[in-house]
């Protein structure tokens, strides 16, 4: 059985997940209005999907374990953006804010000796050190390629490879 505070965290958490699956979506959606950013569409299409997940994840261990899981409210993410290096920026902030929410949580249920909540975040603490690798690797890609066009069509083109490079690493 979930305490009253770990449910609570883990539901501010499932808000996190919700958030951050919409604001990938947002960036999806804007990149798939820019002429030639295809890559960049589908990374993100996909990202957008993964948290979905994540928050579907969250919702049933917080049932499972005899809390309620709520679905929460969201507010309007960002929409447009200057560039794709701003995307990628909001993209790793994004990632940050989202580990330290977990950390947090992994401290909690170890203060309130909730091993069994302490074990299932493991998952997510693993997932964010891949995320945050993979966002911190981009952005010094872009970083590199500056404003250079034909950088960027690289960057586009091969965007999913990094995905799947640094995950298998």
């Amino acid at each position: 059985m979930l305490s009253q505070t770990i449910q609570a965290a883990l539901n501010t958490q499932v808000k996190m997940e919700a958030t951050s699956s919409q604001a990938y979506l947002a960036m999806a959606s804007w990149a798939d209005i820019q002429p030639g950013l295809t890559g960049i569409t589908s990374f993100f299409y996909k990202q957008s999907e993964e948290e979905r997940v994540h928050e579907l994840k969250l919702i049933k261990y917080i049932n499972e374990r005899g809390g309620f899981a709520v679905v929460p409210p969201l507010e309007q993410p960002i929409i447009t953006y200057q560039s794709v290096k701003r995307v990628f920026e909001e993209f790793l902030r994004h990632e940050i804010q989202v580990s330290n929410s977990i950390n947090d949580l992994v401290h909690q249920a170890l203060e309130e000796k909730d091993y069994a909540t302490h074990n299932f975040l493991q998952w997510y603490v693993s997932e964010q050190i891949e995320e945050e690798r993979l966002a911190r690797t981009l952005n010094d890609k872009l970083e590199m390629i500056g404003e250079d066009k034909s950088g960027l069509y690289l960057f586009d083109r091969d965007i999913m490879l990094y995905r799947t490079q640094l995950s298998q690493d």
